[in-house]
């Protein structure tokens, strides 16, 4: 009985922030997280922008921080893998669609991803996998500005910061559907 208890709890802690400090009070371990912990977590970045941090990153530094921190899971140019391939082959690579069973396999930055920022918001989340957010934001930036290039969206002397990456306009941007239920009460 026990052990459910404090297995409900430790979630609860885990996925309630705002409820840890009654927890913490009434079992007498853990402690709200301070301001600082919180901002540190806090580096969400929107498709407009609004996130972005200060920094700047161009294409040829963002091609050595590739080959050093990302050639290992996606290959030396982005397409052989053995994880996810990031570029596609050519520029008139088409959108993946629904009919094809591989589709998932042939989505890349260059032919899916609607916003440049997202690209930059994942990277820093997620990037390296070895050691998620250990790159700054000026190596971000500059994967970013590489990534780019290689999908054939930006030219080779471009060079990216917290206001240029926004202005980016995607070739799959218009592909998406926005929601525009009310409240999610409509079925579409």
């Amino acid at each position: 009985m026990a052990i459910p208890r404090l297995l409900g709890v430790l979630l609860a802690v885990i996925f309630c922030p705002l409820c840890s400090g009654a927890f913490a009070q009434e079992f007498g371990f853990g402690r709200p997280a301070t301001e600082a912990e919180i901002a540190a977590w806090d580096i969400d970045v929107s498709p407009d922008g609004e996130g972005l941090p200060v920094g700047r990153g161009s294409v040829s530094d963002g091609k050595e921080v590739y080959l050093q921190k990302c050639a290992v899971c996606h290959g030396a140019t982005g397409k052989e893998g053995p994880n996810d391939r990031l570029v596609v082959y050519s520029p008139e690579e088409p959108f993946p669609d629904a009919t094809d069973a591989d589709t998932w396999k042939k989505r890349t930055i260059g032919n899916y991803w609607p916003y440049a920022t997202t690209l930059y918001d994942y990277i820093r989340r997620s990037m390296p996998m070895n050691v998620p957010g250990s790159l700054d934001a000026d190596e971000v930036y500059s994967v970013t500005a590489y990534l780019l290039y290689l999908n054939h969206i930006v030219e080779e002397d471009t060079v990216l910061d917290n206001e240029s990456l926004a202005t980016i306009r995607m070739p799959a941007r218009d592909r998406f559907i926005l929601d525009d239920r009310q409240n999610y009460s409509e079925v579409h």
